[in-house]
């Protein structure tokens, strides 16, 4: 069935982690018939959860898609992990969803992971609406849950769905804009309706009070009928609620449970009515001169999709999910990849739910689905008509926090081992993998433990390779504290023509993160301009091990200004040995110390674990500089704090906060180091300063 861009929902799927995420789109696409039946999360057969270690570990590890029909809509669900060490899954599910829908356990309330999610989605000014699940759990409580968003967040909350009960009372829902009660169905039956309870008017009543006042307020003739008339019909508090919605104004609340098959079928007919669609969106395009304007998403706009996510499967090849921005992608039609230029032919093409492809001839604007074997496409890649160019602004994904060095345990596997990690970065763009010339090491980093041990188990599963991990080295550098004034001669004869360069230097400390800087103030012409290249390079070269440990030298200003040369014997090779010789002399007379990487930390704990959390920074030589109520008691702490004692804070911090607490990283500058701390790096440095 083809769908025209009015008609397409693009739901992500969000929330804190065991919150039922997954069994919650189970039954969605069950309620479609979409699929006939839901799985549980234990059976390892969900459609959302189908690769082998999301089946093993019973949690969501990637994002997935599917879709379902619903009143006449095609109805996207981008269900997405729970964890924070796969958040880069949820931006990419944001970026091109319209809406979201953020799910809360009616018993825990709001967590750590929702509040940051919910400050992504405030950045990103998205609709939202929200689904209090398990409300037949113990100790559930639809108000305390209402509360304690409002508390957080400080929004209008909208209830479109009130409980009947809780827990072990928990007898179903009712439809405050409708005045239906239903009660939960079953794995295959749908929810029924029912009487509504007398005992629950008053409260039903209070409830659609608040409900036909927020509607009102989201348009202005609305706003006058509801004050001449003191309500609305029930037409008029769709507009109004959909109204609110669409402007990010109201954030619309559902119950139920969906495990029990609760709460579905009226949050389906709302997204249907209420949720955005992609129709008349504004992307940002960003031309080749990297100027900006804006891009309707729609069918009139030339064709244009985003790759927003790339997969390896074993048996279809690489897999390219897009989102069609403009026109439609058809089976045959020639595009054009816009990173190089290329020009390429739509192959086969699918809509998708979870690992289940379907064919289609085409996909258009608003629409998500599938490319197949395009195989130069990489996520953030745009494609686009041969008319015209258009690139869109790429995921703004998180940088990964957590590294770890690592090799083969047997050499021979090497090649095999990089191949596969490559491999993992085309499909993640928050694992990366990189050389550092430094240390000699391969570095591979992403987002916490989890998600780096998820990925190396599954390289282990698949291709018998047995690594050896541990945490990277650190890449200190040195600078000089004080100014000096040097001569160094640098003469050579074996026979023939011989080696001869003279220089003097005066050298002195600039400002941090100025590098270097080089002076020629040689007068009278005592060293030729045709050697103050080689001069220049030798000094380079000196900077490139400092007289410590080693280390890349920084911050240092060099002053060439007097030198002798030899009519014969002077060359370029001469001038740059004595160059770095002279350097080199110049370093270990200008008070030489280490500098230390320190990193902007921003941890998101529970306040209970405050004094802990404060404590563990103090004896890592932590800076605090801020700390920020976030409100329901969670804290933010901003820190500064050398990266030597962060390479196992992912670790550190789940131990310290019971696995709850999460954090960012950033490089921020370079601080020196000395004492003890200095001593152990210089002894630990493997170092050897080589003769010329």
């Amino acid at each position: 069935m083809a769908y025209t861009t009015d008609r397409i929902r693009n739901i992500a799927v969000a929330g804190h982690g065991a919150t039922g995420k997954t069994s919650f789109v189970e039954q969605i696409l069950a309620t479609g018939k979409a699929i006939p039946q839901p799985a549980t999360v234990e059976s390892g057969k969900t459609v959302s959860d189908y690769t082998p270690e999301e089946a093993e570990n019973g949690i969501s590890i990637h994002t997935s898609l599917s879709h379902l029909d619903w009143n006449d809509c095609k109805i996207n669900i981008l269900d997405t992990p729970g964890s924070a060490d796969f958040v880069g899954e949820v931006v990419t599910a944001f970026r091109v969803a319209e809406s979201a829908v953020m799910l809360i356990g009616a018993r825990a309330g709001v967590q750590i992971e929702t509040i940051k999610l919910w400050r992504r989605l405030e950045n990103r000014g998205m609709p939202r609406m929200v689904f209090v699940n398990k409300m037949n759990e113990e100790r559930a409580d639809y108000d305390r849950v209402l509360d304690d968003l409002r508390e957080k967040f400080q929004v209008t909350l909208v209830p479109i769905t009130v409980p009947l009960g809780a827990a072990g009372d928990f007898s179903g829902i009712v439809d405050l804009i409708s005045g239906k009660a239903w009660k939960p169905g079953g794995p295959t039956d749908p929810e029924t309706p029912m009487d509504l309870p007398g005992d629950t008017a008053d409260r039903i009543a209070e409830f659609r009070a608040q409900l036909i006042e927020a509607a009102a307020e989201g348009d202005d003739e609305l706003t006058m009928k509801y004050l001449e008339e003191e309500t609305l019909t029930e037409e008029e508090i769709r507009a109004g609620i959909a109204a609110g919605l669409r402007a990010n104004k109201v954030v619309p609340v559902f119950c139920g449970s969906a495990l029990a098959n609760s709460g579905i079928q009226v949050f389906l007919d709302f997204l249907s009515w209420a949720a955005p669609s992609p129709a008349g969106i504004i992307e940002t395009a960003i031309e080749k001169d990297r100027s900006e304007r804006p891009f309707t998403v729609g069918t009139d706009s030339p064709l244009a999709a985003m790759n927003f996510k790339t997969t390896l499967d074993q048996f279809s090849g690489k897999l390219s999910f897009v989102k069609v921005m403009g026109g439609c992608l058809t089976t045959g039609e020639e595009f054009v990849l816009d990173r190089d230029g290329k020009k390429m032919k739509v192959g086969k093409l699918y809509s998708v739910i979870g690992k289940k492809l379907i064919d289609t001839d085409s996909i258009c604007a608003g629409d998500l689905g599938v490319l197949s074997k395009i195989a130069d496409a990489q996520t953030n890649d745009t494609f686009h008509g041969v008319d015209s160019y258009v690139h869109f602004r790429p995921l703004a994904l998180p940088q990964p926090v957590y590294a770890l060095a690592i090799s083969a345990t047997s050499k021979k596997d090497e090649d095999k081992l990089n191949e596969q990690l490559v491999r993992v970065t085309e499909e993640d763009k928050t694992f990366t993998v990189t050389f550092d010339p430094e240390t000699h090491e391969t570095v591979i980093a992403g987002m916490g433990e989890l998600h780096i041990n998820t990925i190396l188990n599954r390289i282990k599963a698949s291709q018998k390779i047995e690594v050896e991990t541990r945490p990277p080295r650190v890449a200190y550098r040195e600078t000089i504290t004080k100014n000096a004034e040097v001569s160094y001669r640098h003469k050579k004869q074996s026979g023939g023509h011989g080696q001869f360069g003279e220089v003097h230097i005066r050298v002195r400390p600039i400002e941090r993160g100025s590098q270097y800087e080089f002076a020629n103030e040689i007068k009278g012409g005592s060293v030729s301009k045709g050697y103050i290249p080689g001069i220049e390079k030798g000094f380079h070269e000196a900077m490139e091990h400092g007289v410590l440990a080693g280390y890349p030298v920084r911050d240092v200003g060099i002053a060439l200004f007097d030198g002798k040369e030899h009519p014969v014997d002077s060359s370029e090779m001469a001038f740059k040995i004595a160059a770095r010789g002279a350097l080199r002399e110049a370093m270990k007379k200008c008070g030489p110390v280490l500098l230390e990487p320190v990193m902007k930390l921003r941890v998101f704990i529970e306040d209970q674990y405050l004094g802990d959390v404060l404590s563990d920074l103090s004896g890592k030589r932590g800076r605090v500089l801020g700390q920020d109520q976030l409100g329901g008691g969670i804290m933010q702490i901003d820190a500064l704090v050398p990266q030597a004692e962060l390479l196992r804070y992912a670790i550190d911090l789940r131990s310290l906060t019971a696995g709850t607490g999460s954090f960012e990283v950033e490089f921020d500058h370079y601080d020196p180091v000395s004492g003890k701390i200095a001593d152990e790096i210089v002894a630990n440095s493997q170092y050897v300063e080589k003769e010329d």
